[in-house]
């Protein structure tokens, strides 16, 4: 974005809600005199200039029973045609950002009475992605004089940047010029100021910031020209008399990292020159409050936020686009979490080669290379891969196994973790036939303990073809004879006894007589 320095020529309609001659009564201000060098207390009477061999800081506690305003908007001609980078915000709810806890309406201030012309105080905000692009709509700093003696003119510039002011990039840039934007006058005594600067809304040259990556953005104010800056600032300060300076609060830094300090070169025996946080400071070179300062700001694209359900079956109430960007399912603007709120989407997650379970989305998991478990549970209790007993259907007990492998082979899965053990795989029924056609389902070891033919597990009683006789029974190895489920020599024990005219069970060619024909059809029904 290309840095913009405004020495305004258009027709001024300069907007200042003024009162530079501020002359409200100091409330136990300090002696000007007599800085502080490395760090040193502050008193005595003020001359020219504190003199600092070492050190850069000078501060100067104030009160001030009120703080006027002074508004500096740059004047525009409505109509005026421009290619502005954005506008006034729609639904967008403006945002005040600040580290002070003083107040700008007057108070307790300490006058940063070491500060030099070019040198430059900045505070740096880090917002939410999804707030970026933003428009700054108003920047304000309080200005203090500390028992001047005189008027005091300052030539000043308030500077805005993507990210931070050593890092980041320098975007805007507006620099008083006594004309379209006037300096900054102050009455003689200690008195405070709230310097603002805002953009007109209907100017189309907003101020509008876009993420550099960081999601951060700051501003700050520059000391151009002092009223009366007479010698070496690295070895005298400005006069604390003549000058007007910024201000940090009374209540101790609050926000080390995101204040900053411009500071002119005094070499090896000063304060680092450039950009520098108040952490990245000596102590004899670092204020002792942050600075009272503060922007408002408005996003520009603002999205109602609503229940967004995340790939890991959690809820979080976001913004669409931030929804979609971790990959969670947005419920709708303005909708809700609750308990409900996402159980349809999700799923436990099953990966084959960790064993490991994961609360995702059907979609995630399948994206994921995962086995997707039941939707609407979460891993919470679900075992992935169960192994255990499988009793099959002959009664049987394999495994452990899958409980799909145990499907496959007509079992059933006893649970995972299950092993095999005595009794544990329940004997199967079966239908059992009686030598008189009467039909049972019983174990093989009852029918046996009946007299009665097993037909084998899972056969029933149902009589098909109505003859009366169970279908299992009428397709029963006639030549058991015993119904032991095997054709052997106590079968062939049992027909000899039954040799000769006559019927039943031993005459299996149902001639009337139990003789060789019965013999050979036993022998060939054999084991």
């Amino acid at each position: 974005m290309q840095i913009r320095t405004r020495f305004l020529s258009r027709a001024s309609t300069f907007a200042a809600a003024l009162a530079l001659a501020c002359g409200s009564a100091a409330l136990g201000a300090a002696g000007a005199g007599g800085g502080k060098s490395g760090g040193g207390g502050s008193g005595g009477t003020a001359g020219n200039g504190n003199t600092r061999p070492d050190g850069r800081i000078v501060e100067d506690p104030i009160g001030t029973k009120s703080t006027p305003v002074v508004h500096f908007t740059p004047a525009f001609k409505p109509g005026a045609s421009g290619n502005g980078d954005g506008g006034v915000a729609g639904a967008c709810q403006q945002v005040t950002s600040t580290y002070t806890n003083a107040s700008f309406d007057g108070g307790q201030y300490v006058v940063q009475a070491g500060f030099a012309e070019h040198e430059a105080a900045a505070c740096s905000y880090t917002v939410a992605a999804g707030d970026f692009p933003l428009k700054i709509d108003l920047i304000e700093m309080i200005f203090a004089t500390s028992n001047a003696t005189v008027q005091t003119t300052t030539a000043w510039s308030v500077m805005v940047w993507q990210g931070t002011p050593a890092t980041g990039t320098l975007v805007y840039t507006y620099s008083s010029n006594g004309v379209d934007l006037p300096h900054l006058v102050m009455s003689p005594g200690t008195n405070g100021t709230n310097v603002q600067f805002s953009i007109d809304p209907g100017d189309p040259e907003q101020m509008v910031i876009v993420d550099n990556g960081s999601h951060t953005f700051s501003v700050g104010y520059r000391i151009d020209h002092h009223n009366s800056q007479t010698q070496n600032p690295c070895v005298v300060a400005p006069p604390s008399n003549a000058n007007a300076f910024p201000t940090t609060d009374v209540g101790g830094l609050s926000s080390s990292t995101n204040n900053w300090l411009y500071a002119v070169d005094c070499g090896a025996l000063g304060c680092p020159g450039g950009w520098r946080s108040f952490a990245q400071l000596p102590a004899v070179c670092r204020p002792s409050g942050d600075w009272v300062m503060r922007v408002s700001w408005t996003p520009q694209q603002c999205e109602v936020p609503g229940a967004c359900c995340l790939p890991n079956g959690t809820c979080q109430v976001l913004a669409n686009s931030l929804c979609a960007a971790q990959g969670g399912v947005f419920g709708g603007e303005g909708t809700t979490c609750n308990a409900s709120s996402c159980t349809q989407n999700i799923c436990p997650c099953c990966f084959t080669a960790t064993g490991g379970c994961v609360t995702l989305s059907p979609t995630a998991c399948q994206a994921a290379g995962g086995i997707a478990g039941p939707t609407g549970q979460s891993c919470t209790g679900y075992v992935c891969f169960p192994q255990g007993a499988c009793c099959l259907p002959d009664g049987s007990c394999a495994g452990p196994m899958s409980p799909g492998a145990c499907t496959a082979q007509g079992g059933v899965f006893q649970g995972n973790g299950t092993v095999c053990t005595a009794g544990l795989c329940p004997q199967p029924l079966g239908a059992s036939c009686f030598p008189n056609g009467f039909c049972l389902q019983l174990t093989r070891d009852q029918a046996v303990a009946a007299g009665a033919t097993w037909a084998g597990p899972g056969t029933t009683c149902a009589d098909s073809n109505g003859n009366g006789i169970a279908d299992a029974c009428e397709n029963a190895n006639p030549a058991d004879l015993n119904h032991d489920g095997h054709v052997n020599a106590q079968d062939i024990t049992i027909m000899l006894n039954a040799w000769g005219p006559g019927s039943g069970p031993a005459d299996l060619n149902h001639d009337n007589v139990v003789g060789a024909q019965d013999i050979a059809i036993l022998l060939n029904a054999w084991g």
